[in-house]
């Protein structure tokens, strides 16, 4: 009889609980607003120089990248004869970039101009109209 009791409040403790619980929870999806991100719009670019870029040339044309205002420091690869760097779109472009850039030192170089037949494609990866996707999307709105 009294282990009955003991049961009895033990359920009645727990439930308590988990309704409180669910209550907070309710309450907390109902009254949440979806996060207001300030990120910046990236964009990747790229200048082909002529000749190949030795390491003392790399290591001057990072730090005059890096000195341009918009670009993402930790973002710059040099590759043989090619610098691909990120940079803000709200802050600057790729060819005031590149003006800065040659303005800076007396490089051989062009700034790299996406073909026409590539700029119109598409770069996310992911299919948008798999139902992975969508159910994903759904997700993330629901918990946002």
């Amino acid at each position: 009889m009294k282990t009955n009791k003991i049961i009895k409040k033990g359920l009645f403790i727990l439930s308590g609980i988990f309704g409180l619980f669910a209550a907070i929870l309710l309450f907390h999806i109902i009254t949440a607003k979806p996060p207001v991100y300030d990120s910046p719009n990236l964009q990747v670019s790229r200048i082909d120089f002529r000749s190949d870029i030795d390491s003392l040339q790399a290591r001057q044309i990072c730090a005059d990248l890096r000195s341009i205002k918009g670009l993402t420091s930790d973002s710059i690869i040099v590759k043989r004869n090619v610098v691909v760097y990120f940079h803000n779109n709200k802050i600057t472009n790729s060819e005031k970039v590149f003006n800065e850039l040659m303005a800076k030192g007396r490089y051989d170089a062009q700034r790299y101009i996406l073909p026409a037949n590539l700029a119109d494609k598409e770069v996310c990866p992911m299919d948008q109209n798999s139902l992975s996707y969508k159910l994903s999307q759904k997700i993330n709105r629901f918990f946002n």
